[in-house]
């Protein structure tokens, strides 16, 4: 096998497979294993590595968004869908949320080491907590405020995405979204009104490659946030 083969082989997934950034790199770094642990000999092509593909999220309007959480009749799947846009949760973190972590006095949700291992505050939608008051009513949660069918168990990742699939399909959503989707909405949501600091630091995101780091906002700047949810107006939802 010659560098040319090597080199064409690669320019075939590039430009004739249209394989991935990701996919690319793991076919590079396995040829080079096979090379260098394998035959024991140096990988003489000199590959430079591609950039990371740059794909925009798929973002929600505010109609969108609303048709959603319409659909929804169970109150449970529906706070849940209510919470991640609201806030901007991770479908990781509202899953782990624990009933003392909706402050209602101060109007902030609680993450409790999030991306990072780092507890953080962000926002709490007065549309949110009124159904979170209806449903700890109703349920009485006791440790997980989403608690899952296995005895002191949350709910499961997988079970929120099944939970906003099926209410993409019933508010007949057309975009190729994920659950994840609510949080891109989110703050695509709140770009028009609010620092984007404070985005950056309810999303703990880095603002660019270029600066690379954290900004930080106190938890009073928060309190003065509006929610996006609770831009939709006070739509009834069925029980």
């Amino acid at each position: 096998m010659e560098n040319s083969d090597v080199r064409d082989y690669l320019f075939h997934l590039v430009e004739e497979k249209e394989v991935s950034t990701s996919t690319l790199n793991t076919a590079i770094n396995a040829l080079k294993f096979y090379y260098g642990e394998v035959l024991k000999r140096r990988f003489a092509y000199e590959i430079k590595r591609p950039k990371k593909d740059k794909k925009l999220p798929v973002v929600l309007s505010q109609e969108e968004v609303s048709r959603i959480l319409s659909s929804v009749t169970n109150i449970k799947h529906r706070l849940i869908l209510m919470l991640m846009y609201s806030a901007g949760l991770r479908v990781g973190e509202v899953v782990k949320l624990r009933v003392e972590d909706i402050d209602a006095g101060r109007g902030m949700i609680r993450i409790r080491g999030g991306k990072g291992r780092k507890d953080r505050y962000t926002i709490l939608s007065e549309v949110a907590l009124k159904t979170f008051k209806e449903y700890v009513e109703k349920y009485k949660p006791e440790k997980w405020l989403f608690p899952g069918q296995r005895k002191n168990k949350h709910i499961s990742t997988g079970t929120v995405q099944a939970i906003f699939e099926k209410a993409g399909d019933k508010a007949d959503i057309k975009k190729e979204v994920t659950v994840h989707s609510l949080r891109h909405s989110f703050a695509t949501h709140l770009l028009s009104g609010v620092d984007l600091r404070c985005i950056q630091e309810m999303l703990r995101h880095k603002h660019s490659k270029t600066t690379e780091i954290y900004t930080h906002v106190s938890t009073k700047n928060l309190s003065k946030i509006k929610s996006p949810l609770d831009m939709l107006g006070g739509e009834k939802h069925p029980e």
